[in-house]
């Protein structure tokens, strides 16, 4: 008889501790599949994370939270309104930046503050948005920091709405979500179910997990999926002597922009890399190297098996002919050195038959245009994406410009940061590729009913 009871306690136990901790299993095993799956759009992101003022703002606490657990960077602008709701003192703790509230703030401003915070953004997201907010926003207002960020953000923009349902189904509201969406504001939400109030419907605030996944989605273009991107990065170093060598100023952060942008788009990327102190994108697979024969090496031993190269590197075009096996002395006043050619890689692979798509970049301190069309024809590439360097431009720089031309046409890819441009060209190429390979099929096509009609 007790050894029934023990095994009906240890039972009860049992369907106890399953009620407890399932839900807890439950969380953290949908906490482990959210990083495995948006972990490589949301790392290294700058997301700007606009509260207004409604109650589902105690719910920005557990959104930042998860972002920073993506690797993202988050940065805070609250209105009056939020403040009334939850503190800025908690989101700056979460966040680990101060939280901006005033537009009129004398030190902010004098840098432009409003600005720089829409400059940071990688993408803008409002959670949650009033209706009052949207209506703002449809107007075009700039009466609060946020509107006024809002405005000046050329990043991707989300709101995500919450109300009572009644105010989310009234016409005026659903009007201005209409003006929005045309606009190409991103609505994510609202969810279904008991609000605030005590009312039933549409208009709750979606949970940060699904803020979360959806965000990571405005990343995930999939427009390369299933192509294998090879893609060159940095400067390279040409060895004078054991201590000394030939370089470039460039950072790498263009290079690594784009294979990060080529990840996103779904593609397989590789990254050859010469000496620069960034980590890889996540995702991309990086082979380091130095000097200009060791890429050259690389990215021939690679190029037959992708679909798109693209070369961003700025690879020296000359190296030392002989180099010092000890370190030269300062013994004179002028010292003569013999430079030989290096390899051109990016010609190498264009000529390769059956070779990929292959874009090029030109760094030009002058006509711009015209070398750029000239070095597209010369090395007979598919397209190329040139930008002006010097004081402030191109190298050593947050932020870049690019034209970008092929045979027939061109784009011009406003001054923005690095990341944002990377998006942009990968668009570009994206569309280009899909075009050439269209018309590679069309030519296949056709080729064996002109050597039947022969």
């Amino acid at each position: 008889m007790e050894g029934c009871n023990n095994l009906h306690s240890l039972l009860l136990f049992f369907h106890f501790s399953l009620l407890v901790f399932t839900p807890v299993i439950f969380r953290v095993t949908q906490n482990i599949l959210l990083n495995s799956i948006i972990m490589n759009y949301l790392s290294g992101k700058h997301v700007l994370l606009g509260v207004t003022g409604g109650i589902a703002a105690y719910k920005s606490a557990e959104l930042i939270r998860q972002l920073r657990e993506q690797g993202a960077g988050v940065r805070v602008v609250m209105t009056r309104g939020a403040c009334e709701f939850i503190t800025p003192l908690t989101l700056q703790a979460l966040s680990g930046h101060p939280v901006h509230m005033e537009l009129l703030d004398s030190g902010a401003e004098a840098a432009m503050g409003h600005i720089e915070l829409a400059r940071w953004a990688d993408v803008m997201l409002v959670a949650p948005a009033t209706a009052d907010f949207m209506a703002r926003l449809v107007q075009g207002r700039a009466d609060d920091l946020l509107a006024a960020v809002c405005l000046a953000c050329e990043a991707p923009l989300a709101v995500a709405p919450a109300m009572n349902r009644v105010m989310w189904e009234s016409p005026a509201t659903r009007d201005n979500v209409s003006v929005l969406q045309d606009r190409g504001v991103r609505i994510m939400g609202p969810a279904e179910g008991p609000q605030a109030c005590g009312e039933t419907g549409p208009g709750r605030l979606l949970e940060p997990d699904a803020l979360v996944s959806a965000l990571s989605g405005l990343f995930n273009s999939g427009a390369l999926a299933g192509c294998r991107v090879l893609v060159t990065a940095g400067p390279t170093r040409e060895a004078i002597d054991p201590v000394r060598y030939i370089s470039n100023r460039s950072s790498g952060r263009m290079g690594f922009a784009v294979a990060g942008a080529a990840a996103e788009a779904g593609a397989q990327v590789t990254l050859v890399s010469g000496p620069v102190s960034l980590e890889a994108p996540a995702h991309v697979e990086r082979i380091n190297v130095e000097t200009a024969q060791a890429m050259y090496d690389r990215v021939l031993e690679l190029a037959a098996g992708i679909d798109i190269f693209i070369s961003v590197a700025a690879v020296a075009d000359y190296r030392p002919a002989s180099v010092a096996e000890q370190k030269i002395k300062t013994s004179t006043d002028t010292i003569t050195l013999e430079l030989q050619r290096n390899p051109d890689i990016l010609a190498a692979v264009a000529a390769l038959p059956g070779g990929p798509f292959t874009v090029g970049f030109a760094a030009e301190t002058e006509g711009l245009e015209s070398h750029a069309r000239g070095k597209l024809e010369a090395k007979g590439l598919d397209m190329i994406a040139a930008n002006e360097v010097g004081s402030q431009l191109g190298f050593e720089t947050e932020d870049n410009a690019l034209q970008v031309f092929w045979r027939g046409g061109s784009v011009t890819l406003a001054r923005t940061g690095k990341n944002r441009l990377a998006r942009q060209l990968i668009a570009t190429l994206a569309e280009r590729f899909t075009i050439s390979r269209k018309r590679d099929k069309v030519v296949n096509i056709m080729e064996p009913h002109a050597k039947d009609s022969a």
